[in-house]
């Protein structure tokens, strides 16, 4: 049994569980590293609130991994608490035995993961096993529990996760992704049920499912719905004295559906810390997931500012402690902080005006991204040009389904996707953020391929409003609204609305607002130049 537990134990080189190809980008394999920083967090905090104690010296924590994959959280605490409970228990079989059954509890996602966990944790894909390093359980889960559970259907939606029918509601032999934490309308007595008894948690940790696929309401796409904020909603409703969670960062300004999980976690003063990866590839190799990955530091003890860290590019960049709801999104860049404030508090006293009050809603003439306007306009009567996804086409004044009064004004369109994926930088680290501006004469409309940016009755102050869109300054104020894709009104918001009177540049823009020299570095290091030609 001895050789057995110190040859699970010891020092992996190297880390088969640094080897596993990862399931999808929705379900994504923790690296042992990321789980380890995560793990070192929670112990500097547990050490400070408990006056030096070692979290690891403690035989009576419980942890809890409610989304078990790899079991890569629950083998590094299990590798911990035996070094640290050395003393206390010096036998080593009888102290491994008791970390695992006592101390470390998991869920599996699914039926695979859960056996990959429980070989990761107990060295045998079934607890009770012949090879099992724990000696305390009677049943094959031990303390990783999985079972297949089904949706619970209503109006053609699960009731719990959203999930539609269409594609969840599956036969045997597929996984159902009925995930147990979340398909509960009552988590506390979800736990006992597992494990049973009144089970409370110490510290919850994990890397939850991020998204489940759905078929679109129409034939041509599809979209994916976030479910990682339901686990960190039912994991603060344990109430556990730490919780730590990687996230895809898609919620700190956009997602669909996580309006509500945003403006809460803004304004919990429990977020103890935020570590940021703007770039998911940093942190999952080969992984590219939009708006970038991010994981936090719950403490329920604590009620101060938040420690916010942004990783890119190997370079830990400046870290400042903040609210993270003076505004309402979560500006990504400590360095924005101070030149946001600048800007949103430029109005003498007055509203701050932004240029989303001009920025026009999708779909600006009702015309989807599918329609294809005509190749020529020599049978038409009133012909208006359309801008239109792949080009230009034709399209009959009078078939125009909405705002045809805006057809004879100067617009400047914008391509509704930005140039990056989910705010990806190019090779040098810069962002173009807009992929396309466009000048758009008297006589022209656009399919939602392009947001009308902004409507004038002069060529001049249109040119200047294009020229204000192809600033740097201009830029960076979006992009902190971008996170994923899709450009709105809404991205809008912290961009000021100027008159159009002049052509505005970054250096005027840098004056008026008060941009410092080390503040202009920063944008200048974000942002890449846009010229006439590039757009």
């Amino acid at each position: 049994m001895s050789e057995q537990v110190s040859f699970a134990l010891r020092e992996r080189n190297p880390d088969v569980l640094t080897c596993i190809a990862n399931l999808s980008n929705d379900e994504v394999f923790t690296p042992p590293e990321v789980a380890n920083r995560m793990l070192d967090t929670v112990a500097e905090v547990w050490s400070a609130d408990h006056g030096g104690a070692s979290l690891w010296a403690d035989s009576t924590v419980r942890f809890l991994d409610p989304c078990a994959k790899s079991g890569v959280f629950l083998r590094e605490i299990t590798r911990r608490l035996t070094n640290g409970l050395e003393k206390e228990i010096p036998d080593l079989s009888a102290r491994v035995d008791h970390v695992l059954s006592k101390q470390v509890f998991g869920i599996g996602i699914t039926n695979l993961t859960s056996l990959l966990a429980r070989r990761s944790v107990y060295c045998s894909k079934h607890a009770n096993g012949e090879h099992s390093i724990a000696r305390s359980f009677d049943n094959e889960d031990g303390n990783i529990w999985y079972k297949r559970l089904e949706h619970t259907w209503m109006n053609g939606r699960c009731t719990y996760c959203g999930a539609n029918q269409r594609d969840y509601d599956r036969g045997e032999g597929l996984e159902t992704h009925a995930y147990a934490f979340i398909h509960t309308s009552d988590i506390t007595a979800r736990l006992a049920e597992l494990f049973g008894g009144d089970m409370q948690f110490d510290v919850i940790v994990g890397n939850p499912p991020y998204q489940l696929g759905q078929s679109g309401g129409e034939a041509i796409g599809s979209f994916a719905m976030p479910i990682y904020h339901k686990f960190v909603e039912a994991a603060k409703q344990l109430e556990p004295r730490c919780l730590t969670m990687v996230t895809p960062s898609r919620w700190f300004a956009g997602g669909r559906g996580l309006d509500d999980f945003r403006r809460a976690m803004l304004a919990d003063r429990r977020l103890r810390s935020l570590v940021d990866y703007p770039d998911s590839r940093e942190v999952f190799p080969g992984v590219d997931i939009a708006g970038g990955i991010s994981y936090f530091l719950w403490d329920s003890a604590w009620n101060e500012k938040c420690e916010v860290t942004t990783v890119s590019g190997g370079v830990v960049r400046r870290t400042l402690s903040r609210y993270l709801d003076d505004y309402d999104i979560l500006v990504r860049y400590n360095e924005s902080v101070p030149i946001l404030k600048r800007v949103l508090g430029s109005s003498d006293g007055g509203v701050f005006e932004s240029l989303a009050s001009q920025v026009a809603p999708i779909q600006p003439f009702s015309l989807r991204t599918n329609y294809r306007g005509a190749p020529s306009s020599d049978d038409m009567s009133d012909p208006v040009l359309l801008y239109q996804n792949g080009g230009t086409g034709f399209i009959e004044r009078g078939s125009i389904p909405r705002n045809i009064e805006w057809v004879d004004q100067w617009k400047v369109f914008l391509s509704a996707t930005a140039s990056e994926h989910g705010g990806q930088t190019d090779k040098s680290g810069t962002r173009r953020v807009f992929s396309r501006i466009l000048l758009g004469g008297p006589g022209t409309a656009c399919t939602e391929t392009y947001l009308v940016a902004g409507r004038f009755s002069t060529e001049a102050e249109a040119r200047n409003f294009s020229a204000y869109l192809r600033t740097r300054f201009v830029r960076h104020l979006v992009s902190l609204r971008t996170n994923t894709q899709h450009l709105y009104s809404e991205r809008f918001a912290f961009v000021p609305r100027l008159p159009m009177d002049r052509e505005w540049t970054d250096e005027m823009l840098y004056k008026k607002f008060g941009i410092t020299k080390d503040e202009i570095a920063f944008i200048d290091s974000m942002i890449r130049p846009l010229s006439d030609g590039d757009a």
